[in-house]
């Protein structure tokens, strides 16, 4: 008889947070609109449970042009307060303004810095850090290069970009691996 798997100790809630866990959260992601739809939806989440957006990222990406920058970043108020009628995303007017915020800001950083990937990366020092938290205890909400890269954010323009956001995305993302030590995922992501 196999043993379960163990898992890190928030992806035992539901099935969409147990398939995120062990097929996304926590691997090193590169790619300009995947980094932007983490940025957003990370952003999305504020003061709200991490299922319920993973439950609505579907609705998410028909909304939001599957979270392509350009895209994002050309659309209209009127566009933005009929997504505020759709009842599959979280019609936050704040939120929802700010993902063409954030559009426009990706698209400035792009043109300073080349892409997007390889900004956000450097708060980083563009390779993943392993943290091998042994408690949920171990696991900080902020760092100090969360803290820099939300400062650094908003500077250039982004919202919804406060430090405890920035550590989540990162977590996200695999700049930091934060899976437990004896999940079966840190393995794999070694």
């Amino acid at each position: 008889m196999s043993q379960p798997l163990k898992r890190c100790f928030w992806a035992e809630g539901s099935d969409s947070e147990r398939d995120y866990h062990d097929t996304e959260w926590g691997r090193p992601l590169h790619g300009e609109r995947e980094l932007f739809e983490f940025l957003c939806l990370e952003g999305a989440q504020a003061g709200l449970s991490w299922r319920t957006i993973l439950e609505k990222r579907a609705n998410y990406r028909r909304v939001f042009h599957d979270f392509d920058i350009d895209r994002c970043a050309r659309l209209t108020d009127k566009e933005l307060e009929k997504a505020l009628l759709d009842p599959g995303i979280v019609r936050n007017r704040l939120k929802v303004y700010g993902v063409r915020k954030n559009a426009l800001a990706a698209q400035a950083v792009q043109k300073e810095h080349g892409s997007l990937d390889t900004y956000l990366w450097s708060f980083v020092g563009a390779k993943p850090l392993d943290n091998t938290p042994r408690s949920r205890g171990d696991v900080p909400a902020s760092t100090e290069r969360s803290d820099a890269m939300s400062k650094a954010l908003k500077k250039k323009g982004f919202t919804f970009v406060g430090t405890t956001i920035c550590y989540a995305f990162m977590q996200a993302t695999g700049m930091v691996n934060d899976h437990m030590a004896d999940c079966f995922c840190r393995r794999s992501n070694a």
